[in-house]
């Protein structure tokens, strides 16, 4: 997701959350849209809402009418975090420089900064409003991405950044993605060559050697994209994580797909 190309601002209620009041669940409103501002693939939100059945306040991210994110489900972002960075392995003495594609909420890039071995952090994300909502602190992160020197934000296209020659400056230990829903359910269609072995070469090109490729989706395996991937890399594989879903009452399974380049 991702500034400065918002049309227009629908007046709506903000306000900034401090976290002590975001953890007891003390904010009384049922509902609450923090922010809305059109950009050009859609209008996008920020809101809160009460679940007084979970006795608790879920912040969500919307894009039209179609959700990407929410508080209540972050098992599966944490995790992209985590296993990217385990599937490294060592890490040399002067630390990990890592990309995180898509921002969101912030909470595959807290967990990245959760490492001590990661000197370096730059979250890439193509909608400005999304950006704002950290720099503002509108979102629940406790303590914030940019309190943490180690972390940039930066307003781009990272598909575009992905295909290009100068791609991220230069060569990552890591880059990790959370934009689309899954390699064929897209936000916008200018991401769909992404996917393809092409633009899957694009991207390693600007890994270092051993370097990882992460990437959320939000359903099961697709073998045919694990195969692609393994066409591209020295080593390809996918990672189910299951989380309960108290909204349901049940499990529900996502998955992170990695793949290591060669040393």
């Amino acid at each position: 997701m991702q500034s400065s190309w918002a049309g227009f601002r629908v007046p709506s209620t903000r306000f900034t959350p401090d976290a002590a009041s975001v953890k007891a669940g003390m904010m009384s409103r049922l509902f609450e849209e923090l922010d809305y501002q059109v950009t050009p693939i859609g209008a996008v939100s920020l809101r809160r809402r009460r679940i007084l059945s979970l006795d608790t306040d879920v912040f969500e991210v919307l894009l039209g009418d179609e959700h990407l994110m929410s508080s209540l489900f972050t098992a599966s972002e944490i995790a992209l975090a985590r296993l990217g960075l385990a599937a490294l392995g060592e890490a040399p003495d002067e630390g990990w420089d890592i990309v995180v594609g898509g921002l969101g909420l912030g909470y595959t890039a807290a967990a990245v900064l959760e490492d001590p071995k990661v000197a370096r952090l730059e979250v890439v994300d193509f909608l400005a409003p999304v950006i704002e909502w950290h720099e503002q602190r509108l979102v629940p992160l406790d303590p914030p991405l940019l309190d943490d020197p180690r972390c940039t934000l930066r307003q781009a296209d990272f598909f575009e950044l992905a295909a290009s020659g100068n791609g991220f400056g230069c060569a990552k230990d890591a880059i990790l993605i959370d934009i689309d829903h899954t390699p064929d359910w897209l936000l916008d269609a200018r991401s769909g060559s992404f996917y393809s072995e092409d633009g899957l070469q694009k991207l390693a090109r600007h890994l270092k050697p051993g370097g990882v490729m992460g990437l959320w989706s939000d359903a099961i395996e697709d073998e045919a994209f694990t195969a692609r991937m393994a066409n591209v890399f020295e080593a390809a594989w996918s990672e189910p994580v299951t989380f309960h879903n108290p909204l349901q009452d049940k499990p529900f399974t996502q998955s992170v797909y990695l793949a290591r380049k060669a040393r």
